[in-house]
C-alpha cells in the first residue's frame, strides 16, 4: 500500500500526525493508497519553512525567476506521459483527457515566464516641482491556494505559477482525493531551480483548509469548489483580513438558436456535457433550444449520441469518452439527482443509472444520463449535479432563454450556437455571466486572459491567470520623491540671496 505524505523545504515528507484518508481506484473502487492529514503543528511547520525561504526569493530579479519557469516548461514536456498516467489512475479521467488537464496548467506556466514585463510600475516624471512619482509591484510573503480533485494539475498551476513568479512562496492544500500529482509538479519545480520552501504542498482536510484561513502568515488564499464552501472560505478568510478569490459552482446554459448548424451543436454538447464524467465546473449542463421545433431536432440527435457513448477505465484507450466518477459518494450523489429528476416530472429521454461496465461492477461508472421538458422550478435545473447528466430546457423564445441563464443564481459558463452575427453581438452584450463562448461549448479563456465566474460562481474583485494572477499576488507601492536643487553646481561663495 502505497503512503503520501507532503512536500515540505524541497523534499517529500511521511505525515506525521497519525490520521489519514483513503486514494480510491474509481475504476475499481479498491483503496490505491492512504494520503496523510496535517495536522495544525505539521501545517504550521510549513508555512514557517515558508515564510523563511521567500524573502531570497522574492530578492531574486524576475528574470531569473522567469527562468525557472521556462525549465518547469519543459519539464512539464518531458514528463507528460508519466503524469497523465497519475491522473488518470487517481482521478479516472481518460489519457487524453488528464493531458489536457496538464497542457492548460502549462499554458499558465508559460504566460508567467512574461513576468519581468508584467510585474513592471509606473513612472511619471515632474509630477510636481522637482518630483517624481513611480510605483513598483511587490510580493505578498506567504501565499496559498485550496484546489479541487477535479483538475489535480490545472487548476494547482494556476495557482502557484503566477504566485511564484511574482517573488512569493506558496502553500498548496490540494484535494485528499488525488494528490499525487500535486506533489510530482513540486518535484518538477525543484528540478528546474526553485529554492526549497517556496512551493509546500500539504495534504490534509477542513483542519488543513481552517488553520490556512486563520494563520497570520499566509497573506492571500485562492480556492476553488462548491459555492458553499467557497463562500466559507471567502468570509473567513477576509475576516482574517487576508485577501481572497474563491470560485465556486456552476451551471453552464447552452442557447440553440433554429438557424444553428444541429450537428455542430450535439458535437459540442455531447463533449462539453459528458466529458470528464461532467465532473468540470465549465460542463454544459442546461442546453435551451429556442423553439420547440428546434427542441425536437436537438433531442432527435442527441440521443442516439449518448446512448452510444463509450465508458471505460483510462486504460482502455485513447478512444474511451469518459471513464468513471471520482469516488462512490459522487456516484450516490448523482444517481440520486436523476432519481429527483424523475420524481419532478422531467422526462428521462436516457437513463445511465444501471450501467455497468463487466470486470468493473465496483467501479464509479455511470452512463450518460438525458432529460427533456426540465424547467427551472426543478432541482436539477437549479443545482450543480457535477455528473454526466444533461437537462434540455425548452423556450419559445431568444428572450425568454436569456432570461434562463440571466436569472440563474451561478454565472461561471455560457454559450449560443447560432449563424446570426446580431445575436451573437446582442447576447454577449447583455449576458450577465463572465466567461462567454459564441458557437464554443466551453469557453475557458486562454492563459494571457483571466478565468472567472460572476453571481454565485465567483467572490473576489480579481479572477484567475492572466494579468489579474500578477495583481492579485502582489501589492502595489507608490514612491513620490524630491530632491534639493543645487547641489550638482558645486560650492557657492557669495550671500545667497531670496530674490
Amino acid at each position: 500500500m502505497q503512503n503520501i505524505g507532503h512536500f515540505i523545504n524541497g523534499q517529500r515528507v511521511a505525515g506525521k500526525s497519525g490520521r489519514t484518508t483513503d486514494v480510491f481506484n474509481p475504476a475499481t473502487g479498491e483503496v490505491q493508497a492512504k494520503v496523510a492529514l496535517a495536522n495544525a503543528d505539521e501545517l504550521n511547520a510549513a508555512i514557517e519553512n515558508a515564510k523563511a525561504a521567500q524573502p531570497a526569493w522574492a530578492a531574486q530579479n524576475p528574470q531569473k525567476r522567469a527562468r525557472v519557469m521556462m525549465e518547469f516548461v519543459r519539464l512539464l514536456h518531458r514528463d507528460m506521459d508519466k503524469l497523465a498516467e497519475a491522473l488518470s489512475r487517481e482521478h479516472g479521467k481518460t489519457i487524453p483527457d488528464a493531458k489536457g488537464d496538464v497542457i492548460r496548467g502549462l499554458e499558465v506556466a508559460e504566460f508567467c515566464i512574461g513576468a519581468p514585463h508584467l510585474l513592471k510600475g509606473e513612472f511619471s516624471e515632474g509630477a510636481g516641482p522637482g518630483i517624481d512619482i513611480h510605483s513598483v509591484r511587490q510580493p505578498l510573503g506567504v501565499v496559498a491556494g485550496i484546489t479541487p480533485f477535479n483538475f489535480p494539475a490545472m487548476i494547482p498551476m494556476w495557482k502557484f505559477c503566477p504566485a511564484i513568479a511574482c517573488g512569493n512562496a506558496f502553500i498548496l492544500k490540494p484535494s485528499e482525493r488525488d494528490p499525487s500529482v500535486p506533489l510530482m509538479l513540486a518535484e518538477l519545480l525543484m528540478e528546474a531551480g526553485l529554492p526549497a520552501g517556496i512551493l509546500n504542498v500539504v495534504n490534509g482536510d477542513k483542519e488543513a483548509v481552517d488553520g490556512i484561513l486563520d494563520h497570520p502568515d499566509v497573506m492571500a488564499v485562492g480556492f476553488v469548489g462548491s459555492t458553499p464552501i467557497a463562500e466559507y472560505v471567502y468570509s473567513r478568510g477576509c475576516a482574517n483580513g487576508k485577501r481572497v478569490q474563491c470560485f465556486g459552482g456552476a451551471k453552464n446554459h447552452m442557447l440553440i438558436m433554429p438557424d444553428a448548424d444541429m450537428d455542430q451543436a450535439v458535437d459540442a454538447l455531447i463533449g462539453a456535457g459528458y466529458g470528464a464524467a461532467g465532473e468540470r465546473c465549465m460542463a454544459v449542463s442546461v442546453a435551451v433550444p429556442i423553439g420547440q421545433e428546434t427542441a425536437d431536432r436537438l433531442v432527435a440527435k442527441l440521443k442516439p449520441r449518448v446512448e452510444a457513448l463509450k465508458i471505460a477505465p483510462y486504460t482502455a484507450g485513447d478512444d474511451v469518452d469518459f471513464g468513471p466518477l471520482v469516488t462512490r459518494e459522487a456516484y450516490d450523489r448523482v444517481r440520486n439527482y436523476v432519481d429527483i429528476g424523475v420524481k419532478e416530472g422531467a422526462e428521462l429521454v436516457v437513463d445511465g443509472r444501471d450501467f455497468k461496465l463487466q470486470g468493473y461492477e465496483n467501479g464509479n461508472f455511470m452512463g450518460g444520463c438525458l432529460f427533456d421538458h426540465v424547467t427551472k422550478e426543478m432541482r436539477i435545473y437549479k443545482e450543480e449535479i457535477f455528473g454526466p447528466v444533461l437537462a434540455v430546457a425548452r423556450t419559445d423564445t431568444y428572450e425568454e432563454a436569456l432570461d434562463l441563464a440571466m436569472t440563474h443564481e451561478y454565472g461561471n459558463g455560457v454559450a449560443l450556437f447560432t449563424r446570426d452575427g446580431d445575436a451573437a453581438r446582442d447576447f454577449s452584450s447583455r449576458i450577465n455571466v463572465g466567461m462567454v463562448g459564441i458557437n464554443v461549448p466551453i469557453p475557458v479563456p486562454i492563459a494571457y486572459y483571466t478565468f472567472g465566474g460572476w453571481k454565485r460562481s465567483g467572490f473576489g474583485d480579481l479572477n484567475q491567470h492572466g494579468p489579474d494572477a500578477f495583481r492579485f499576488y502582489t501589492r502595489t507601492k507608490t514612491i513620490t520623491s524630491r530632491w534639493p536643487s543645487g547641489i550638482k553646481d558645486g560650492s557657492e561663495f557669495t550671500i545667497p540671496l531670496m530674490g
